[in-house]
């Protein structure tokens, strides 16, 4: 590993991006993301996505000029067509249109179909937070573990995302319905590492610390195990009604996980409670939580987001943390 200055990684992107074909502003948005995604610790979804996502558009696999488009509005709710363009810049632009809306009616809802994979969920809850909203989205996905009781893989593993706004850090809670989302199990396994707690079975149907074990035989565990596997069904259901756009088990019969279904949703919190108010409520939240003291005296008990908040400043203090060789590869691209 290495460190790399933020603004470095961030022209690296750009070059990149601008050579295969993205005009100026999409250009700085990916970039921006991917370079903050690797910034704030999410190295899943950062540098390790990234040759990927260029082969993708190498390969036509998305279409890197389309627009989406509002299909349907019902007041506070509109559906939105992705038009299978890059998940990033959809992703951005309807969490910022149910930012707009909430900003007018006090809440905001973006139903998302025909789109693809929007990189670190986390992403776009903190576009709202920074918007003094509260910022909820989520995604289905390609069936990638088993529901509670069955070893078929039927459902997918559907992140979510809470972000609430607080004037010293967000906190966000950025999570997948398995125990570990693929891409930290795809880290994992480049690295040579176990979990530290079970995330799944092997194929021998037996829990396992080894991220490949669980990759190859595709049975991830649910967080909360049954209470996990509900949660992600549920979500599936929700975002293809709310978006009009495929369920996971259609998504499943393509082969490849493309054309997900989203939901976007923003609160104004700050026109509801006004600005001193919300201050006060969630630092109090937080600063009780803190008071409760930790089990292992050389870690704090943090709120949700609160550890990435620490990577951030080291990594804008000292750089970036970057795989050398994953460096080196971005590099020669």
């Amino acid at each position: 590993m290495e460190r790399v200055l933020f603004e470095r990684l961030y022209e690296e992107l750009y070059r990149i991006l601008t050579n295969a074909g993205f005009s100026k502003d999409r250009a700085e948005l990916v970039a921006r993301l991917f370079a903050e995604n690797q910034r704030d610790g999410v190295y899943s979804h950062g540098i390790n996505r990234f040759p990927g996502f260029v082969e993708g558009i190498q390969k036509k696999q998305l279409d890197i000029h389309a627009e989406p488009e509002c299909v349907q509005s019902l007041g506070v709710i509109e559906r939105w067509d992705g038009k299978m363009g890059i998940g990033l810049v959809n992703a951005h632009r309807c969490m910022g249109r149910a930012i707009e809306i909430a900003k007018e009616h006090g809440m905001g809802c973006v139903g998302l179909k025909n789109t693809n994979h929007w990189m670190r969920a986390g992403a776009y809850g903190l576009q709202a937070a920074d918007a003094g909203c509260i910022g909820i989205c989520w995604t289905n996905t390609t069936p990638l573990m088993p529901p509670w009781g069955s070893a078929d893989v039927k459902i997918g593993n559907n992140p979510m995302v809470i972000a609430v706004p607080k004037a010293e850090g967000h906190i966000l809670l950025d999570m997948a319905m398995s125990q570990y989302s693929n891409g930290k199990l795809e880290v994992l396994k480049r690295q040579g590492k176990k979990l530290p707690l079970a995330g799944g079975f092997d194929s021998e149907g037996e829990l396992t610390l080894d991220p490949g074990a669980i990759l190859e035989s595709r049975r991830a565990l649910p967080i909360g195990y049954w209470k996990g596997s509900a949660l992600a069904i549920v979500l599936d259901t929700m975002g293809t009604i709310i978006s009009g756009g495929q369920s996971t088990h259609q998504i499943g019969r393509q082969g490849a996980e493309y054309a997900v279904s989203q939901v976007y949703i923003a609160i104004d919190v700050t026109s509801l409670a006004g600005e001193q108010v919300l201050h006060e409520t969630v630092n109090a939240i937080v600063q009780d939580v803190h008071t409760a003291h930790p089990l292992n005296p050389e870690e704090d008990v943090r709120y949700p987001g609160e550890g990435m908040l620490r990577i951030r400043r080291e990594s804008m203090e000292k750089g970036v943390w970057m795989d050398a060789g994953q460096w080196e590869a971005l590099l020669a691209m």
